[in-house]
């Protein structure tokens, strides 16, 4: 059976990320605000992120891992997430956040020396380059980029990779709606996007709203994903948004050479219909293109 199937004018996605953002583990597996279940919507979206069939070049986590920086919380987390991420053969790209401490997330999830030193790096996926950048601030919730980090992220740029660049972020370079939350924006954004044009950077992945939205930066298309945790209650107005217990989601990263698409995935256990399955992909994968649009695409009675 063919492991992608195409059936219109697009080409495969060479490449499929996913886009995780702001766990919030604790030391011990306790609860988040004594009320959240952090360690069970984690596990939840991992079983979730089996459950698509993709087989991602990486799962990229765009900070906020730990919500007070403790060291077993880290520990934690990487023993949740690097084995799932060995048995689907993909690269663990982790960001740090607002609410992460650089020293503890140093030492006990990246296995490198205890430092405030910024957690950046550099990953070629098959062509595809990701970029993570580190915009939390030691003892801050907003977010900034100081000028070392900026001018490395420059030299990081000069060359463009056969497939561009996805640079990952915790702040997204983006304003919210919801008035309290620019008071921890990302600051000085005007420095970044002057590094930015005209780079190949096609996507910024980014988290900390704890919703999912979407903006243009510097020309480039930003996507924030969701948290794991809890999500923010949007439905309510802007000055009374608070979170909740639902509507937590990853995103689905499909890189084109023409596009990047992000895919919101709801972590739910709902009933399902079960018209397409694989056996009606297999069927349609037999036809032409021209019967495939007679059998799929035409009205009854037309």
């Amino acid at each position: 059976m063919p492991a992608h199937y195409s059936f219109g004018g697009h080409e495969p996605a060479s490449h499929v990320i996913v886009h995780v953002s702001d766990p919030h583990l604790l030391a011990g597996g306790a609860r988040l605000g004594e009320r959240y279940d952090v360690e069970s919507t984690l596990e939840r979206t991992l079983d979730a992120i089996r459950d698509t069939g993709a087989r991602p070049a990486a799962i990229v986590v765009t900070g906020d891992l730990a919500d007070l920086g403790e060291p077993d919380a880290y520990r934690r987390l990487r023993a949740a997430v690097e084995p799932f991420a060995a048995d689907l053969g993909c690269q663990v790209i982790w960001v740090a956040g607002n609410h992460d401490e650089r020293p503890a997330l140093r030492q006990h999830l990246l296995g490198l020396a205890p430092t405030e030193q910024p957690v950046t790096g550099v990953w070629d996926l098959d062509g595809l380059r990701v970029i993570a950048l580190d915009t939390s601030v030691p003892g801050w919730h907003h977010g900034d980029l100081d000028a070392e980090q900026l001018e490395w992220l420059r030299d990081a740029l000069s060359e463009p990779a056969p497939h561009g660049t996805i640079l990952a972020m915790h702040h997204p370079p983006l304003p919210s709606h919801i008035p309290l939350f620019d008071i921890l924006e990302l600051r000085h954004q005007d420095r970044l996007a002057d590094i930015l044009r005209g780079s190949d950077v096609r996507a910024i992945l980014a988290g900390h709203l704890h919703y999912s939205s979407h903006g243009i930066f510097a020309g480039i298309p930003v996507s924030v994903a969701s948290a794991t945790c809890y999500t923010m209650n949007i439905a309510r107005p802007a000055v009374e948004v608070n979170g909740m217990d639902a509507a937590q989601s990853f995103q689905l990263v499909h890189v084109y050479p023409d596009t990047v698409t992000h895919t919101v995935v709801p972590v739910i256990d709902a009933p399902t219909g079960d018209f397409f399955t694989r056996e009606w992909a297999e069927q349609m994968a037999s036809l032409t293109p021209e019967q495939r649009l007679d059998v799929f695409s035409r009205k009854p009675g037309r």
